[in-house]
């Protein structure tokens, strides 16, 4: 069982559903409760850990060690009370409310947005960038910003956003990654008019194209760019961009999810530039 290291205050015990605090947890799985609130949850061991490595502030944390699957969590609840992180116990019947997974594993902290303008964006010295236009799903957008962190972007810039970055379901499929990339939400012209101001090649993605993206020079300063999932990217960016790439297609069908096509083109690009 859980114990309270000595040197801290003992956690307040929330048991009642009817709690202020259950009810505000709950509250925060709505966007526009979110972004009143300027708030949102991180629920998981690894999320909540990767949080803490890369020190983002957690307001408070929530915990009910009827539900931990493992041995670590009391070391991990330590660490963040010793970051300042208020700390709250809750019965099992409390947690399973709040939480946003099925099958939650006992820890769901609360942590400030953020917002990143462009020119916080930290560009190497051989810019690589990945854009990404009206992404519907969070399922989908999590897994993009694991695959840009495991391609070594310099950032993801998100147009026009249609899914909030900070939906408990992109931080879930993230994996905590949320922490590690740089983000930036900004609407297309401004970001379009920005890649060129950097002198940044812009690849935009679309099966109406001749050009297969591995015949393609990835190389150099890049952004690549990937459309949503229904309509793919808009003219806008199709008419803008310097290059056109496709993934060829053997089967019928004409598309891959885009999140798998983003992890396709990104890895194509690290293969080349990488030599």
């Amino acid at each position: 069982m859980y114990s309270v290291c000595s040197v801290g205050p003992t956690p307040e015990k929330i048991t009642s559903l009817q709690n202020p605090r259950v009810k505000q947890l709950v509250k925060l799985r709505d966007r526009r409760d979110r972004d009143d609130a300027g708030l949102f949850l991180v629920e998981g061991y690894r999320e909540v850990r990767r949080a803490l490595e890369k020190n983002i502030r957690l307001i408070e944390l929530y915990f009910s060690p009827e539900w931990f699957l493992g041995e670590n969590e009391p070391a991990l609840i330590e660490q963040a009370r010793q970051a300042g992180t208020q700390l709250f116990e809750l019965s099992k019947d409390a947690f399973a409310k709040c939480a946003y997974r099925d099958r939650p594993d006992g820890l769901l902290a609360v942590a400030p947005q953020w917002k990143h303008a462009l020119s916080d964006l930290k560009l190497s010295p051989n810019p690589f960038l990945l854009v990404v236009e009206s992404i519907e799903k969070p399922g989908n957008l999590g897994t993009i910003l694991r695959s840009a962190d495991a391609a070594g972007v310099d950032g993801v810039i998100v147009c026009d956003a249609v899914t909030d970055v900070f939906n408990p379901n992109v931080v879930r499929s993230s994996t905590g990654v949320l922490f590690s990339v740089p983000i930036v939400v900004a609407d297309s012209a401004t970001v379009h008019a920005w890649l060129i101001e950097k002198g940044i090649r812009i690849v935009a993605t679309t099966p109406d194209t001749p050009n297969i993206y591995t015949k393609v020079d990835l190389c150099g300063p890049l952004a690549i760019v990937m459309g949503s999932e229904q309509y793919g990217l808009s003219k806008f960016w199709l008419k803008e961009s310097n290059l056109l790439v496709r993934i060829p297609m053997a089967g019928q069908a004409d598309s891959l999810n885009v999140a798998m096509a983003t992890i396709i083109t990104l890895f194509e690009a690290v293969r080349q530039r990488t030599g």
